[in-house]
């Protein structure tokens, strides 16, 4: 290494703990509420001292021993949250396949298209998306009474795909843009159809861009509370609305560990998902340098 590249130690020293000390500052509620989920409420809770959830005083005297599994148990069984777990990868499952399989398709034409109307398309798109998720809601309540749908799972799904389409046509438009038209027009000359081309040239070579833009479209239902909270019949909640509910209201007590358990159970998932996928992710976000 040259000595002009050579980073002054302090640097390092300085830009290292930096670092550190983010990933700690980051990463400290979700350590922390994954340690409270295994003590009880007074413990978690406890206003006379904090120590209290890290050495589980009420916990030891309540169940014998300084973690347990009580608020999972409440939890999971007692409050069928495994249900809401089972409709929430039903509507994820649903919205990102459906809104990946009109994205690509939707995408990859108006990237190819000569038209002018591709680029309005694409305003009138981008004009949804910024809309607020709400308006949209608001606007499918009425035939969803009238068809007698409110409250199942397709609901949900419908609006969610509504929402998330804009994005993944944006998305995977941009990305259809890096990769030469040599490509699919070789393919052709092959003896491909267009449609073969595209499948077999043009979708391998992005397929990091759908991986990403399938990611925020995952994460955009999973994490997705005022729509699945309007639209869904409290035996069709997803996680985030049973979450809520398990806070309880002014009118009605709660079980907060019950929540602190399902939190839990919910956005592990997430870190195993991101860990899984992190090289597709860096690849599909940095899709822009694709040469033909």
């Amino acid at each position: 290494m040259s000595v002009a590249t050579r980073r002054p130690p302090a640097l390092v020293i300085a830009s290292t703990a930096f670092i550190i000390l983010w990933i700690l500052v980051a990463a400290f509620p979700f350590f922390w509420t994954l340690w409270g989920s295994f003590k009880v409420q007074a413990d978690f809770f406890s206003r006379g001292d904090w120590m209290d959830a890290i050495w589980g005083t009420r916990t030891v005297v309540e169940t014998g021993t300084a973690f347990t599994g009580q608020a999972y148990e409440g939890a999971w069984i007692e409050q069928n949250f495994w249900r809401a777990v089972l409709n929430t990868m039903i509507v994820v499952v649903c919205t990102v396949v459906i809104s990946l399989t009109f994205g690509t398709l939707g995408g990859f034409a108006l990237a190819r298209s000569g038209f002018r109307y591709a680029f309005w398309l694409l305003m009138i798109a981008l004009v949804f998306r910024a809309m607020p998720h709400i308006t949209l809601v608001s606007g499918y309540l009425l035939p969803f009474f009238e068809w007698n749908l409110w409250g199942h799972l397709p609901t949900a799904i419908i609006v969610l795909v509504a929402i998330n389409q804009p994005f993944t046509l944006w998305m995977l438009h941009s990305f259809f843009l890096n990769i030469p038209k040599d490509l699919d027009e070789s393919a052709m000359v092959d003896g491909c159809t267009r449609f073969e081309a595209f499948r077999r040239v043009i979708i391998p070579v992005m397929w990091p861009g759908v991986i990403t833009t399938g990611l925020f479209s995952f994460l955009l239902a999973y994490n997705d509370f005022a729509v699945t909270a309007m639209l869904l019949s409290q035996d069709n909640q997803t996680m985030v609305p049973k979450i809520a509910s398990f806070l309880g209201t002014t009118q009605v007590e709660g079980n907060v560990m019950f929540a602190v358990a399902a939190v839990v159970s919910a956005t592990a998932p997430l870190f195993v998902l991101i860990m899984v996928f992190q090289r597709q992710i860096v690849s599909g976000l940095t899709a822009g340098a694709v040469k033909g």
